[in-house]
């Protein structure tokens, strides 16, 4: 047979069973449960949401939260795929990436936000609306719809997607709720009681 990718050259086409396929490399949104504490801003008005990490790990602060580990067990090479779940006004608080961030409006309507110097800006995706943020932007997104259990896709590029990189002010406010980050971008949650229920 022909092979026109050298990067498959030589190598034996894999076999995989329906059972496989269906317990490594699937996942079913329908009974996803993910984590409401996987970054800084989660304890702030306007930021509450669920994260669910599909495949691949992104760029999750909250290492101890095993709700965290992706649901495919396959590996992720070059990328990040994550589920946002949050009711209307939820969403996430400014911050930026130094690797591509695709968002997807999967059932909802979301708003993308952005800072143009301290102005912010904002962009409304409808279900199927796709909206990709450069490189080193301030941003953050919401649902500002009304349908119950929205969802947005945020996929993550990169061989390293790194740590979230969180505009100073969401910092500040985050501090006050007890939660702050690390030099490396683990959380650092100082409720005990809380952090132990989590991990």
């Amino acid at each position: 047979m022909p092979v026109v990718d050298p990067r498959l050259r030589d190598k034996p086409v894999p076999k995989i069973s329906v059972e496989k396929m269906e317990s490594d490399c699937a996942a079913h949104v329908k009974t996803l449960k993910g984590s409401d504490l996987a970054f800084l801003d989660q304890r702030l008005p306007g930021y509450k949401r669920e994260i669910i990490n599909i495949i691949g790990t992104g760029v999750t602060e909250n290492t101890a939260d095993r709700a965290l580990t992706p649901k495919i067990k396959t590996s992720a090479h070059g990328f990040a795929l994550v589920y946002v779940r949050a009711e209307k006004g939820g969403g996430a608080a400014m911050h930026r990436h130094a690797t591509e961030e695709v968002f997807i409006s999967i059932k909802g309507q979301w708003a993308v936000t952005w800072l143009e110097n301290e102005t912010e800006r904002h962009i409304i995706l409808n279900c199927g609306d796709v909206c990709s943020v450069p490189i080193g932007v301030f941003r953050g997104f919401r649902n500002v719809g009304d349908e119950a259990d929205s969802l947005l896709l945020a996929l993550v590029g990169g061989p390293d997607p790194g740590k979230v990189d969180w505009h100073p002010t969401v910092i500040d406010e985050a501090r006050k709720t007890g939660l702050s980050v690390d030099d490396d971008g683990n959380l650092v949650i100082a409720d005990t009681a809380l952090k132990e229920g989590r991990s």
